[in-house]
């Protein structure tokens, strides 16, 4: 009996510890709140642009504070070169929750309402890693039809019908709940009842319910009161929420009322859940709210202190009093984290989804150029200029992120998936773009490089504003292009082929894209290589059609191996999807001449990643095929042509010579299956068993 009593407090012991390590690895992952405005500049927030503007002391210079934004700032990292992948919101959302550039993306120019990518997003990602998810706000990748009817013409049969036909709703793309605007149209205005759009929980339309509930309130509190619940009933599960802002975009109408005092449990949103009063500012008067900062202020409108100076213009005080609703809402949830006592190892996002707008929806258009929303920069949405694609980013995670850093280092939107799976620590997924972006963020290692790229379509001009640089304005956009390489930026406006010139400029020293390297001939390098690499990171698509897509892939420059066959990477474990071998450190490494696997019994999974170059004869469209695409990838440069979620097999035109080729596979413990993969040419001749060579 004593030593049953010996075994049973050390059976109790041990438990305890397996639950004290179990507790500390959870807790070791944080939770994530990201929070995404929409039309949101680089120059709106305060930390960024607004306060130097104020520090002048000019009374001809309008500026506005954002000071619970800029909490972020001293408490966490200031990413100031950080991108989204489009100028606008469908595609740029889309590369961001599929964790990919818009090299790779299905959702691309203004391709709204489209349904989301059936593939890996930052919901599913994390829900794999053991998160609850949950998005709340703009959605607009749904798919189905757009905006037929508002809500108040419709029966809620017809809705609801409609809704079970959206194969991109968010509960069917990684998120476990979901509550907000689905449709793209309906994100332009911000009452939901009183303006007749829809509004979803889940599978049911609620708008009926809301009575002047706006929409920056509305989604900031659903936000909050949803993780208020989470932590009560699953303390220990991690979340994931995604608030997606639809302001300031579109019509700017003020809010109703002004906003509670104080934040968190204690004060602030509070969730009522009563239909007609469903938050405690769900009431007042229908645009009818303006912030004391903004209601009478007046600025030097003429430089001219002698004059009687002028109210700030009625547009530009919407502005700024639904930035600063969208900051009072920030101040909220971080109050409410820790009150919750999970700030700590809580890591909060803050972003936009592209430039600023210079649009109202009101018979008096907003102009950015009050404030100067496009920051030191040119362009606005809409624009691959600095203006309309570097985003104000912020992110602070106390337990990981010191306080007052700035990373400087080029990064974007699609690196977030990367990023969550790191910190959530499961395996990046392969078919991600991304990196991830602990190491630059927190300062504690050095990390691979972003890549930078963006395409997008636009039939009008940037505009005419005389703060942009002459060159710039009035500029017709249509087809552009940007990437970064070595340090540089390419830039391609009106892209007629893929022999363009891009213009290159060093933006450490020159913001606002004046000075164009491109003319000098020590960068002629440069630009033949941008021009190879644009084509050696994307892959067309049909429903966007480039001028260069059917160019020829440029071989890899300089590439001359000597040896035929593949190095093969072998990696022991099991994994949900491909995994981004190249981040991680090989088990082994071992040159072969086919795609043979180990010859040996494994306990667990394994992964192989296969590299060579392969020779191409003559340029011309090859065809590449693979016979496991569930469960292999095919890489062409940094391009992904097939596997897992993409196609099993595909054309890709290359040019003659050496193109770097890799093969991911993934075997699941003892089960055989097959990393046949093959390339031809419009012969069907075997073009990779004739050529295939070692990577050095």
């Amino acid at each position: 009996m004593e030593d049953g009593g010996a075994l049973g407090a050390m059976f109790r012991y041990l438990i305890l510890i397996f639950a004290l390590v179990a507790s500390v690895q959870a807790a070791s992952r944080p939770n994530i709140l990201f929070i995404f405005t929409d039309d949101l500049g680089y120059g709106d927030i305060g930390a960024f642009y607004q306060n130097s503007r104020g520090a002048m002391g000019d009374r001809s210079i309008p500026h506005y504070g954002t000071p619970s934004i800029d909490t972020l700032a001293r408490d966490g990292v200031m990413l100031t070169q950080h991108y989204c992948a489009a100028p606008v919101c469908a595609p740029s959302r889309a590369s961001l929750l599929t964790g990919v550039t818009q090299g790779h993306a299905t959702v691309r120019d203004n391709q709204f309402d489209k349904a989301l990518a059936d593939t890996h997003t930052l919901g599913s990602v994390l829900q794999e890693a053991g998160y609850a998810t949950a998005a709340f706000g703009k959605w607009g990748l749904q798919g189905g039809v757009g905006d037929k009817n508002p809500a108040a013409d419709r029966p809620m049969a017809e809705r609801i019908a409609e809704q079970q036909t959206w194969d991109g709703f968010p509960t069917n793309r990684g998120f476990g709940y979901f509550y907000g605007y689905a449709r793209h149209r309906d994100g332009h205005f911000h009452y939901p009842k009183e303006d007749g759009r829809e509004i979803w929980e889940n599978d049911n339309e609620v708008s009926d319910g809301l009575d002047m509930a706006y929409t920056t309130d509305l989604f900031a509190a659903r936000a909050k009161q949803w993780i208020i619940e989470h932590q009560e009933e699953n303390p220990d599960q991690p979340f994931m929420a995604y608030l997606a802002h639809d302001t300031p975009h579109a019509i700017l109408h003020n809010p109703s009322t002004a906003y509670p005092k104080g934040g968190g449990l204690n004060g602030g949103l509070k969730w009522l859940g009563k239909p007609g009063r469903m938050i405690n500012t769900a009431k007042g008067t229908y645009d009818g709210w303006m912030h004391p900062e903004f209601k009478d202020r007046t600025w030097d409108h003429d430089s001219d202190s002698a004059t009687a100076e002028q109210p700030w213009p009625d547009v530009q005080k919407r502005y700024a009093n639904l930035v600063r609703r969208i900051d009072d809402t920030v101040g909220d949830l971080l109050q409410t984290l820790d009150d919750l006592g999970i700030a700590d190892n809580t890591l909060v996002i803050f972003t936009s989804d592209n430039g600023p707008s210079k649009e109202s929806y009101l018979p008096d258009e907003y102009a950015p150029t009050f404030f100067r929303g496009f920051g030191p920069f040119d362009g606005i949405k809409r624009d691959t200029l600095e203006g309309g694609v570097r985003e104000p980013t912020l992110a602070r995670w106390p337990a990981k992120i010191p306080g007052g850093r700035i990373d400087t280092t080029p990064s974007g939107h699609w690196d977030w998936m990367a990023t969550f799976a790191d910190v959530a620590g499961v395996a990046i997924p392969a078919a991600s773009d991304g990196v991830s972006l602990v190491g630059s963020m927190s300062g504690a290692a050095a990390r691979p490089a972003s890549t930078i790229y963006t395409e997008y379509w636009n039939g009008g001009p940037t505009p005419k504003y005389e703060a942009f640089l002459p060159e710039h304005r009035g500029r017709a956009r249509k087809q552009m292009q940007a990437v970064h390489l070595d340090g540089y930026k390419g830039l391609r406006y009106n892209v007629q082929s893929a022999d363009d010139d891009f213009q290159i400029f060093n933006l450490n020293n020159d913001p606002q894209e004046s000075n164009d390297l491109a003319k000098r001939p020590e960068f002629a390098d440069l630009q033949t290589r941008m021009k190879a690499r644009v084509l050696q990171i994307r892959r067309p698509n049909a429903s966007a059609p480039r001028p260069y897509d059917d160019a020829f892939v440029p071989a890899a420059m300089g590439a001359d191996p000597q040896t035929s066959g593949w190095r093969r990477s072998s990696f022991a474990g099991s994994w949900p999807w491909l995994p981004k071998f190249g981040s991680m450190r090989a088990d082994s490494v071992e040159a072969v001449t086919t795609l043979a696997k180990p010859n040996q019994k494994r306990s667990e999974g394994l992964g192989l990643a296969f590299d060579a170059y392969v020779k191409i004869p003559q340029d011309g469209d090859y065809k590449f095929a693979l016979d496991d695409p569930a469960n292999s990838i095919v890489f062409v440069h940094e391009s992904r042509v097939l596997g897992e979620t993409g196609p099993a097999s595909d054309s890709v035109r290359l040019a003659a010579g050496w193109h770097p080729v890799r093969v991911y596979h993934r075997v699941e413990k003892a089960s055989r299956g097959n990393v046949g993969f093959s390339v031809t040419d419009t012969a069907g001749k075997d073009v990779l068993k004739a050529r295939g060579a070692v990577a050095h």
